[in-house]
């Protein structure tokens, strides 16, 4: 069990939440919610002891593990010792191990390695290995790696291995902040399957909303300064939350009701002879004060791509025959393909196959090696890529109003502040910087040079990363409503099956053309696995 007692975190003049006492249980698993800036990876920082509450305590289990994100403490590491690493009592006896078997062994340091073993026992030491090879495998990390130093593997890779670290040795509660990022379906799908069968309490932060349903048996909540236990998934919490705010905004409105008829009795014969009736109407009047409710958080964008000026043709893109290489590394081999108008296709994958590369192609932002891809007649496509920097010049020191003002020409800035509203930048937000926004707020501001032109083509690469769940729930919506061609590359289980109408898979034994959502596209492959 984990507790957090009178919990109270202060920034400034501005309260996350205060006096907050809540008890996380064994065997159940609690996703922790909120907007971005609500304070959930504040919170989690404070149950981790890395950051300190204005005041209250924490109360842990004795083993917890946490999903660390400081690559750099482990670039030296051996891959299979840094999964290790994540039982800290088992690698600290490891180390005094080997010290002591450097030195000359006499009876003291015979006793104290005894002792060691004796721990080592306890801690399932003996299997430490394989215990670590078996997370590894899960994350797709192939065995060649398990005794190469971290920084042998690409970023995304080192991530999956920390993420490992945190799921060894059998911790009696798990703090994971985001651990979607990074991974593909495929390691998502292992995580969940691992995480229910997970023996200790769960906190969990993610804004994988199929994730979150998918493991999640209670909902964290914080908003109105507080943190509210909701029971089931996600999609159970709002539609508990939104029930008990009607139901009080109700209750309220019948309160307002009543003691208006109320006042109007006590005007009418408060001077009269009816003394004893207006008195009982009065010490009525004092028992229906409305429930006072705290101001949400909850800010939701708003997110609608405007119809097209024009149509595109019938056929947006054509790609014949098309291949790409890096040197020696074949990523697109000889794959043909049309795009239909109004289409809404989704890439999936795991990391490294060629979704990114697919997509630059499609943008023109690569040359294919072999092989032609041909722009239909009228094709106006906007463009969001995974890496947020390839269209944002964040030097020198431009302002969120000056990058909208390159996204369209002759744009005026009634506009801009229209579309930076929908995406929650009011007023003077247009004056930030870019080079100071965090990676939530650089994805929202690309989407609104997106919403404010009129492509009838969007190329979307991971749109979703960085963004919290009511914005990609938002972002959903948006491109689902869309009348033109959708494109897009997602790792979100929820985002592909609210908008992908055709699935393209790049796996290992070529690409995958689907006609049909994702859902049908993976019981599909099921049935010829």
């Amino acid at each position: 069990m984990l507790i957090l007692e009178k919990i109270t975190k202060k920034i400034g003049a501005r309260v996350l939440f205060e006096n907050v006492s809540v008890s996380f249980n064994s065997r159940q698993r609690y996703g922790l919610t909120g907007p971005n800036g609500a304070g959930k990876s504040t919170l989690m920082k404070i149950m981790m002891g890395i950051d300190d509450p204005t005041s209250g305590n924490v109360t842990l289990p004795k083993k917890v593990g946490f999903l660390k994100q400081d690559l750099s403490e482990f670039e030296e590491c051996l891959i299979r010792d840094v999964v290790i690493m994540g039982n800290n009592r088992l690698w600290k006896t490891r180390v005094e191990q080997d010290k002591l078997y450097e030195s000359e062994i006499d009876d003291k340091a015979g006793m104290r390695l005894a002792e060691l073993e004796e721990i080592v026992a306890e801690e399932d030491g003996y299997t430490a290995e394989s215990d670590a090879e078996v997370l590894l495998e899960g994350m797709g990390i192939i065995p060649e790696f398990y005794e190469a130093p971290m920084k042998a593997l690409p970023v995304d890779m080192q991530f999956r291995v920390l993420l490992c670290q945190a799921l060894f040795g059998n911790p009696e509660a798990l703090l994971l902040d985001e651990p979607t990022n990074h991974l593909d379906l495929e390691a998502i799908r292992w995580l969940e399957t691992f995480l229910k069968g997970f023996d200790g309490t769960l906190i969990v932060i993610s804004h994988d909303r199929h994730f979150l349903n998918s493991v999640c048996t209670s909902i964290a909540d914080i908003d109105y300064e507080t943190i509210v236990i909701y029971p089931g998934n996600y999609d159970d919490m709002v539609v508990a939350k939104s029930d008990v705010r009607l139901r009080v905004d109700q209750e309220n409105k019948n309160k307002e009701k009543k003691a208006a008829q109320l006042k109007e009795f006590v005007a009418k014969f408060g001077a009269g002879t009816r003394a004893s009736q207006v008195q009982s109407r009065l010490k009525e009047l004092e028992k229906l004060q409305p429930q006072e409710l705290k101001k949400s958080n909850i800010m939701r964008p708003y997110i609608c791509f405007q119809n097209p000026e024009r149509n595109s043709g019938q056929i947006p893109y054509k790609l014949k025959k098309v291949s790409k290489s890096y040197d020696d590394n074949h990523v697109i081999k000889n794959f043909s393909y049309e795009v239909n108008r109004g289409d809404k296709i989704g890439i999936i994958g795991n990391n490294g196959m060629g979704k990114t590369t697919l997509l630059k192609l499609i943008a023109g932002v690569e040359k294919p090696t072999e092989g032609e891809i041909l722009l239909g007649h009228q094709t106006l496509f906007g463009y969001f890529p995974q890496l947020h920097e390839e269209v944002m010049d964040k030097g020198p020191n431009p302002t969120i109003l000056d990058f909208l003002r390159t996204q369209k020409e002759g744009v005026h800035e009634q506009e801009i502040r229209s579309a930076l509203g929908k995406l929650l930048f009011p007023g003077d937000d247009a004056f930030k910087g870019v080079a100071k926004l965090s990676g939530g707020e650089t994805a929202r501001v690309i989407l609104a040079g997106l919403i404010l032109n009129t492509h009838n083509t969007l190329i979307l690469d991971e749109p979703n990363n960085h963004l919290d769940l009511e914005s990609v729930s938002a972002l959903s919506t948006g491109l689902a409503n869309f009348p033109g061609t959708v494109i897009f590359a997602s790792h979100d289980r929820d985002l592909i099956d609210k908008v992908a109408t055709r699935i393209i898979s790049i796996e290992k034994d070529g690409i995958h053309k689907f006609d049909g959502p994702l859902e049908e596209y993976l019981k599909s492959r099921e049935q010829t696995v």
